[in-house]
């Protein structure tokens, strides 16, 4: 059943109870008590440290001269819920997931908070099952794309709300407007989602477990929106004629897309 699953991960399980208890959600183990092993949540917890220090090891090798500071927030972009989930949405971890009835209805667009945890419980079973250097494979695989996007030249790549601010206060002579559109959950546990405008028109959309992390999410779906068209759209309304590109983009790509 989970043989595709496994080819991704780079990792065949020898504890197959593991793999099963990492794929299954707290709403199903409630709903399934005697057919249930357990839930994912504590593997969560082991995960979330395993990927800091494969992560933290990484970063470390590849860039030597970038200070601390940088590489915090590098590893801080790489392990957050938004990329943890758009990661688990690319490997369609969402289809082996064992659900309760509440969460089944949503399967098919799955919460990035819910993929973002059952990755990082895969993971801890992948660690338990087999040791760091199958947990370390799987890291490198499943990361190396976004690893190879950082450039240790440029050290606030992953910090979008400066990106965008510096960006529109340079092309639009203005600052980006981050608004609350909702905040759902228990205390303990809120999901924020925000809106970002730049000129009064709406340019993205983010989420996260605090406003903090929503608004940089915000903030990175608006870079990656930017392009001629929409640049010429917000130009017409705040009254400037002029072309502007994206950071990091020239009048030769016209796409405008972040890379």
């Amino acid at each position: 059943m989970f043989k595709d699953l496994e080819a991704q991960l780079g990792h065949q399980f020898i504890q197959t109870d593991l793999l099963r208890t990492a794929l299954t959600h707290r709403s199903y183990h409630f709903e399934n008590r005697t057919k249930s092993g357990g839930h994912f949540e504590r593997l969560e917890f082991l995960g979330d440290a395993v990927l800091d220090l494969v992560l933290s090891e990484a970063l470390m090798s590849r860039f030597p001269d970038v200070d601390e500071g940088s590489l915090s927030k590098w590893r801080a972009s790489l392990v957050n819920e938004s990329t943890l989930g758009e990661i688990a949405r690319d490997m369609n971890l969402g289809k082996y997931l064992y659900l309760g009835k509440s969460e089944e209805l949503g399967r098919e667009n799955a919460r990035p908070r819910l993929l973002a945890s059952a990755l990082e419980a895969l993971l801890a079973a992948v660690y338990l099952d087999g040791g760091l250097d199958p947990a370390r494979s799987m890291i490198g695989r499943l990361f190396a794309g976004r690893l190879s996007q950082l450039d240790g030249t440029n050290q606030y790549a992953t910090d979008f709300k400066t990106r965008l601010q510096e960006w529109s206060q340079k092309n639009l002579h203005t600052v980006p407007e981050y608004r609350l559109l909702s905040s759902q959950g228990p205390e303990h546990a809120k999901i924020f989602r925000y809106e970002v405008l730049l000129s009064g028109k709406k340019m993205g959309c983010g989420e996260g477990n605090s406003r903090k992390a929503a608004e940089q999410d915000a903030a990175r779906s608006a870079l990656g929106s930017i392009d001629n068209r929409t640049l010429g759209a917000i130009d017409n309304k705040s009254g400037s004629k002029k072309t502007s590109y994206a950071p990091g983009t020239t009048p030769s790509d016209r796409s405008g897309e972040l890379q």
